[in-house]
């Protein structure tokens, strides 16, 4: 079910930079105060996961879109773009509910997307447990 919050035009705008950029490392997004639009919270050309997830509160939702980089066993580089869904079991119901409805609504607009993370507790978020799903996506 659609909540029918859309993305402002920034969202593509910073995630088309994000794509073609070597610098931005990461976007946040979250629903702007009246819960209408979907908006950019941060962007960040830190490569530091810990920074990244920092980010991520404890008692609230967002969504994210990190460049993931890791070294294969081959000591080959690669990178991947992930989209993360946050929404940890301390958040209020009600943003919960409008964050779930409202996720497909900025996922589709974000082309290029290889892996989605979807995330309640820094378990589920944390490098080793990205990095594993990541590499089930090696073609």
């Amino acid at each position: 079910m659609s909540s029918g919050v859309t993305p402002a035009a920034e969202c593509l705008q910073r995630f088309e930079q994000l794509k073609m950029s070597k610098t931005l490392k990461y976007i946040l997004f979250k629903l702007n105060d009246t819960r209408t639009e979907i908006v950019v919270d941060k962007t960040s050309e830190s490569s530091n996961y810990e920074e990244f997830l920092d980010h991520l509160p404890a008692d609230g939702c967002k969504w994210a879109v990190y460049d993931f980089h890791y070294t294969l066993e081959d000591g080959s580089q690669r990178n991947k773009l992930c989209f993360f869904s946050w929404s940890p079991d301390n958040a209020p119901i009600r943003a919960k509910m409008v964050h779930a409805s409202s996720k497909d609504a900025l996922r589709r607009s974000l082309q290029g997307i290889s892996v989605e993370i979807q995330g309640t507790d820094p378990t589920e978020v944390a490098y080793e447990t990205v990095l594993d799903k990541v590499k089930r996506f090696i073609r």
